[in-house]
């Protein structure tokens, strides 16, 4: 009977013992967590940007807040295509420009697509990047020439455009897919392959003949 007791009081010191490594780490866990949102709340103090009020919460409300941006990018290049086109020179590039626009307005109208088929009505929020852009592209050919020179100015002003839309149609069918909105993924991807295609143009239009004509005027 006395081994019995001995063993019954071991193994409730035991129990005990574990209980309390239990509690320990449970502690230690708690506290760490706690630690973390000490320092998340400590960053948001310093440094850290503000959201505004009417900043997304979800992947949803992010995908359709870019999908705004992204109208009000291609319904802005609509108007700023036409520029370029009349600067240039080279009859390739002009084509190419032109050709591109009229890919640019199916492109809106498939945009306005896309927000039917989320639910959300077709809406422009400006967007500062294509704005930028824009702004540079106008500024290149106000520094150039007319001729080779703008004509490659204009080239590279356009492909930082078309970068641009292939970053933001990759990320949109990503968010898409995520989504489970397949349909629209099957739209965006369509138009990211668009995007891509121009881009690969500009860079045969620049290395055919843009690029080297060019350089020929500097060593004039």
């Amino acid at each position: 009977m006395k081994t019995t007791t001995k063993s019954t009081t071991a193994s409730k010191s035991n129990s005990a013992s574990e209980n309390k490594s239990k509690t320990t780490a449970s502690t230690k866990t708690a506290g760490s967590k706690a630690s973390e949102t000490k320092k998340a709340a400590s960053k948001s103090g310093s440094g850290a940007v503000k959201a505004k009020s009417s900043a997304a919460e979800g992947l949803r409300e992010l995908f359709v807040d870019s999908l705004k941006d992204i109208y009000w990018a291609e319904k802005a290049l609509t108007k700023a295509l036409p520029k370029m086109a009349k600067n240039a020179t080279s009859e390739n590039l002009i084509t190419t420009i032109n050709d591109h626009l009229a890919v640019t307005q199916e492109q809106v109208a498939r945009l306005e697509e896309v927000f039917s088929l989320v639910g959300e009505k077709a809406t422009a929020k400006k967007c500062d990047a294509m704005e930028g852009l824009i702004k540079e592209g106008e500024s290149i050919m106000e520094e150039t020439e007319v001729g080779p020179v703008r004509d490659a100015g204009i080239i590279a002003a356009s492909q930082k455009i078309e970068h641009y839309e292939i970053a933001t149609y990759g990320t949109l069918a990503a968010f898409a897919q995520t989504l489970g909105e397949d349909d629209a993924v099957l739209l965006l991807e369509k138009t990211l392959a668009e995007e891509k295609e121009a881009d690969s143009l500009l860079t045969e239009a620049a290395y055919n003949t843009i690029n080297f004509d060019a350089n020929e005027e500097d060593q004039e």
